[in-house]
């Protein structure tokens, strides 16, 4: 009778790895088309800032050709600049207070605090386009809101036709989606432990001082969230100022007072300005003029946000 013996095989990776190797190949996909469709086109992009290019023919180097035009030969560069930073600066601090307001009011203990919720949202799933041009119809100057100024002997302003309301109208018009907001404030609200405001009001500490020494210092993490991608967003405003300006829209509306920068990026790009569209470099180049923007003024709220957000893992 014979006896086999058997050889127990070591694998020949460990546990550990073949987990770490089986994570790789399952997030590959995303791997690869983040590299083939992200970082590909940036690269790209990066190299046509500094070329010639109209998508027709090939690149032609010009070094920092784009770059110096744009920089000192380029009047609509500034414009678009200036209204752009009108908005991040006006529109930014109205959304972000107003969304906390009602998100406040909300986590309340309204009665039908559901259902509130889902209203305030609603407007969100609506096709921004769409809702633009409800806008448009609502903020004409002949429009549902300024009839009813009227009634009251108010008579309302040009709103999109008049240069000095086209900004503070796409304000009004931003407060349509702000649904998303209030909801990411809502969520900072729950997480707040009632019991803090219960050992306030014990201490006698009740309504502002309670939002003034508990609420805000705990929800800054939420405010400073909501700053950083309100900021980017509005630095991207497109298809408001196209869909508004309309048959203006490669001069930015009337008086130029939505000219905001990628509607002028777009421009140079694909439509008319000037000495004409298709081009690519010097698009690619206000391309990344605006990301430096973006990266440095997120940079100096990250080194900012070190002195005004408390997180609870400080404690």
């Amino acid at each position: 009778m014979t006896i086999r013996s058997t050889v127990l095989r070591r694998p020949i990776l460990k546990p550990a790895v073949r987990e770490e190797i089986t994570g790789w190949l399952f997030a590959s996909p995303w791997i690869f088309g983040f590299l083939l469709f992200t970082v590909g086109p940036m690269l790209f992009s990066l190299y046509t800032s500094f070329t010639k290019y109209n998508i027709i023919g090939a690149p032609q180097w010009r070094g920092l050709e784009n770059y110096q035009n744009l920089f000192f030969n380029d009047p609509f560069f500034y414009k678009a600049l200036a209204n752009t930073f009108w908005m991040v600066i006006v529109k930014t601090p109205i959304v972000i207070v107003a969304a906390m307001t009602i998100a406040m009011l909300l986590n309340s203990g309204l009665p039908a605090e559901k259902g509130f919720r889902t209203i305030i949202y609603l407007p969100n799933v609506l096709s921004g386009v769409a809702a633009v041009f409800l806008w448009q119809w609502i903020l004409n100057p002949r429009g549902l809101l300024n009839n009813a100024l009227g009634l009251f002997g108010i008579e309302g302003p040009g709103w999109f036709v008049d240069p000095l309301w086209t900004k503070p109208g796409m304000v009004v018009m931003g407060m349509w989606w702000i649904g998303g907001n209030v909801l990411i404030f809502l969520a900072g609200l729950k997480g707040i432990p009632k019991d803090l405001y219960e050992a306030a009001s014990i201490d006698g500490a009740r309504g502002w001082m309670q939002i003034r020494h508990i609420t805000l210092p705990l929800l800054t993490p939420t405010i400073f969230f909501e700053i950083v991608t309100s900021i980017i967003g509005t630095f991207q405003i497109f298809t408001t100022a196209f869909i508004l300006a309309g048959k203006d829209a490669p001069l930015g509306g009337p008086g130029q007072s939505m000219l905001f920068y990628v509607l002028y990026l777009y421009n140079r790009a694909f439509g008319k300005v000037g000495v004409g569209g298709f081009q690519m470099g010097y698009a690619s180049a206000m391309a990344w003029i605006l990301f430096v923007i973006i990266l440095a003024i997120t940079l100096v709220q990250l080194w900012a946000s070190r002195r005004w957000v408390y997180y609870e893992a400080e404690k």
